[in-house]
């Protein structure tokens, strides 16, 4: 009985011991930078629904607009299809970028096929690239001027295609 007893006292101590330091290792961590307007745009490189291997890096000197979203996300998927015309459009130098946040290739590649949308997806299951642009609401877009500077940050959904073209042409879209 007095062994059992110990043994259970010493675990909860290592278990103890083991949260405290977790706990200091974590603090002792500066926060997380948020992204700013005119930050640099975090670099990354991942690889499309379609498979295609996509760089940041690639678009330099474009205009870039850069959706999170997710399928169970409602204002995402009132957004989908402003953001699909848009990536449609030849009327705008604009590159799409669409970052699935957290869901699987399967669920991703329904949906695409059940809207008919055609935009290029990342798939972010990991959760990178998200906490990279410090995304936590959904849908959060950042439109990435020519030089790789985050020129507009818009949380919440996008309503209206007017608006969106405004901030892109701002952004350097002629």
């Amino acid at each position: 009985m007095k062994l059992r007893r110990i043994v259970t006292l010493l675990i909860i101590a290592a278990a103890s011991a083991a949260g405290i330091w977790v706990y200091l290792q974590q603090s002792s961590q500066p926060p997380a930078g948020r992204m700013t307007i005119g930050a640099s745009a975090p670099a990354f490189e991942a690889v499309t629904l379609q498979g295609e291997k996509v760089s940041l890096s690639e678009y330099k000197g474009r205009v870039v607009l850069l959706n999170f979203w997710a399928t169970w996300c409602k204002p995402c998927m009132r957004e989908m299809p402003l953001l699909n015309e848009l990536s449609q459009s030849a009327e705008l130098p604009v590159e799409t970028l669409f970052v699935n946040a957290g869901e699987s290739k399967g669920t991703v590649s329904e949906y695409m096929a059940e809207q008919r949308f055609s935009f290029p997806v990342i798939i972010d299951v990991t959760g990178r690239i998200s906490a990279s642009y410090s995304v936590n609401a959904l849908p959060t877009t950042y439109i990435i001027n020519k030089a790789g500077g985050i020129s507009k940050i818009v949380a919440g959904e996008i309503g209206d295609l007017d608006n969106l073209k405004q901030w892109l042409v701002e952004a350097g879209a002629e």
